[in-house]
């Protein structure tokens, strides 16, 4: 085993271990960890976004720690240990590369992509109890941020023929759920509005999907590019020694088209 990770496998053991150990990280377990499971992948992604090379290496060994905090207090359990998750992950990959690691010939990225979900069907399907119960919905994970799960739950569903056959519905859809948003609004009914308004999500995701775009980073994109128009509304307003607050809503918006151009001439 590398040095590096040998020695950081008995960093995690010592500060487990329950006498000398440290207090904090002994009472932890697999539940407690999760907030900081999710902390350090979206870290992990903002490094990224920042093109933050030195700072990518450090939050990596954050997340590599996460694996390392699980693997030891599974290992403490007697369930499994951190070589037999390297072992699963590596026999994931050969399984799951035929074109690199077997015979196997593909000629687009399609028939890869194909072949990628059928290997994880099958080890889904394999996973499963009761295969005749099995749902080709299963193994989605209901923890994910709700865009992801969405997308994910509508890529499964599409392989098995559910799903548009191009865009154009997509977009009627799209039209005819803002119409059951404004009948909802209407009626004043509180829980049928949030309904209808998460309906209209769904469709939008479906809609990203046929458009090759993936909802998540698109949203988040379109989120920071909000708040840097937002910043300069600040700014603007913060400079004639006002509020936010202490303007119309007219003046605002014309910082906002203002922000549009200028931000954009910026790069």
């Amino acid at each position: 085993m590398l040095k590096n990770t040998q020695q950081l496998l008995n960093i995690m053991a010592k500060l487990r271990h329950p006498e000398t150990g440290c207090a904090w990280d002994v009472k932890q377990d697999f539940a407690s960890l999760i907030p900081y499971v999710i902390e350090e992948a979206y870290e992990v992604v903002d490094a990224i976004e920042r093109n933050d090379v030195d700072d990518l290496r450090s939050e990596l060994g954050d997340l590599l720690l996460q694996v390392v905090f699980h693997a030891q207090i599974a290992e403490e359990r007697g369930l499994f240990t951190f070589e037999q998750v390297s072992s699963s992950i590596s026999d994931k990959l050969i399984r799951r590369h035929p074109h690199v690691f077997a015979d196997a010939v593909f000629y687009s990225d399609e028939e890869r992509h194909q072949a990628w979900e059928q290997a994880k069907a099958e080890e889904r399907l394999e996973k499963s109890k009761a295969p005749a119960q099995h749902s080709v919905l299963a193994g989605v994970a209901s923890s994910l941020p709700a865009l992801m799960e969405c997308e994910k739950i509508q890529d499964r569903a599409a392989q098995h023929g559910f799903d548009w056959p191009d865009v154009e519905p997509v977009f009627a859809k799209v039209l005819e759920e803002l119409d059951e948003i404004k009948e909802a609004v209407a009626s004043g009914d509180q829980a049928h509005i949030q309904e209808e308004v998460g309906d209209l999500l769904l469709v939008a995701v479906n809609l990203a999907r046929h458009l090759k775009v993936n909802p998540e980073i698109a949203l988040k994109q379109s989120t920071k590019k909000f708040s840097k128009r937002f910043h300069y509304i600040e700014r603007q307003v913060g400079a004639s020694g006002r509020a936010l607050k202490d303007c119309e809503l007219i003046e605002l918006d014309a910082y906002w088209n203002e922000a549009k151009i200028v931000l954009k001439n910026s790069g």
